[in-house]
């Protein structure tokens, strides 16, 4: 373990683009101190954060590992934890992280940890990733890991994560995976997670004004007014249901979201499933808060604009608060119809940015605009 005279440990955190750099950055400002706290007296760390798309053109787990002990090789670290916002996979399971004692370095797959407390969580992963890494390497390179570097506690808090399997040939010598439809779950809310949903709503500009334009000149018409008194809550309720899964589909259909994988092994077919399923979730959430937003606007407008006895004279209905949430409601369904045509003005960016093969495929872009970015193989 290159050490230097000051008893310093350099950690690297690689991290890929967007999400995973934040958290890291986040992350580092706390680390060092974090660090030195729970190693005992006598041991500094200096953490850097390294942001580039080391998972460019590839998903596979030991080829990840091979790109970032090629990338360590190069700089003067003692440990690296990569982190990426990617689903892995090994023989089948969900990866979580990935540890090679004798290289001293992780690989971390955000997604695996859940939406909720993101950043807690992955600090608490990194940390003792990092503890046992150093302890394992300070001890000579392979020897054996102590017991803070098996995330006994973190697994155990954190269940479904167990213990996975190791091949043979592969880089690591310890990895925890999820598993069973929990393991599913959490994965598929990390991905939307990392996915931040609500960084769609201001992609939807176009669609937005088409829609408000058009909940705006519903609100004023006396066709609507009638609708919206003589529909019941259930046909309300399809009304919402229906227009926010037109968005949705069209959103998806428009922007090519939808994900075909090229491979037929079963690995390759499960990542399909969670990436298109992520997507729906995504551009749902989106969707959702856009007709909620909606709604609103409508209700505001309708109060300002609506004149009592021209509403009772033709609905003959008193104008009041309930009839204002009626007709706000299904005013927000029309108008989101409204949106879904106003969606084809939209730059495709913002959308794509919702989708994991979308993202990998501007990683390769990139990469393939500047191939200095790309780690050494």
């Amino acid at each position: 373990m290159r050490m230097s005279p000051e008893d310093m440990t350099v950690v690297a955190l690689l991290a890929d683009p967007d999400a995973p750099t934040e958290i890291a950055q986040r992350m580092a400002r706390m680390l060092p101190a974090r660090l030195a706290e729970k190693s005992g007296p006598g041991r500094r760390f200096e953490v850097e954060v390294v942001s580039e798309p080391f998972t460019a053109a590839t998903e596979d787990v030991p080829t990840l590992m091979r790109r970032i002990i090629d990338r360590a090789r190069a700089e003067d670290w003692d440990v690296v934890v990569a982190l990426t916002d990617l689903p892995l996979h090994s023989n089948g399971l969900k990866l979580v992280v990935d540890l090679s004692h004798e290289h001293g370095l992780a690989l971390l797959s955000l997604p695996a940890l859940g939406g909720l407390r993101l950043q807690a969580r992955a600090q608490r992963v990194v940390e003792e990733a990092v503890l046992g890494l150093a302890d394992a390497r300070s001890a000579g390179a392979g020897g054996a890991p102590r017991s803070r570097a098996d995330l006994g506690p973190f697994a155990s808090r954190l269940a479904p994560v167990r213990r996975g399997p190791i091949g043979e040939r592969e880089t690591a010598d310890l990895r925890y995976v999820v598993s069973g439809a929990r393991g599913n779950v959490r994965v598929l809310l990390g991905m939307v997670r990392a996915n931040r949903p609500w960084r769609l709503v201001p992609g939807l500009s176009k669609a937005l004004a088409a829609a408000l334009a058009t909940g705006a000149v519903a609100t004023v018409n006396s066709t609507v007014w009638t609708l919206a008194e003589t529909l019941s809550a259930p046909r309300l309720v399809i009304a919402t249901v229906g227009s926010v899964a037109l968005m949705i589909g069209w959103l998806i259909v428009d922007a090519e979201l939808w994900h075909r994988s090229a491979e037929s092994s079963p690995e390759a077919r499960q990542r399909a499933r969670l990436y298109n399923a992520s997507t729906v979730l995504t551009v749902g959430i989106g969707v959702l808060v856009c007709y909620a937003g909606l709604m609103v606007v409508n209700w505001v407008w309708a109060l300002f604009i609506l004149n009592g006895e021209a509403f009772a004279s033709v609905t003959r209905t008193p104008l009041h608060a309930a009839e204002y949430v009626r007709l706000s409601w299904f005013v927000a369904s029309v108008a989101t119809v409204g949106g879904a045509l106003g969606s084809g003005l939209e730059s495709d960016d913002a959308i794509r940015a919702a989708a994991y093969s979308k993202r990998e495929q501007e990683r390769r872009h990139t990469l393939r605009d500047d191939p200095g970015d790309q780690p050494a193989k």
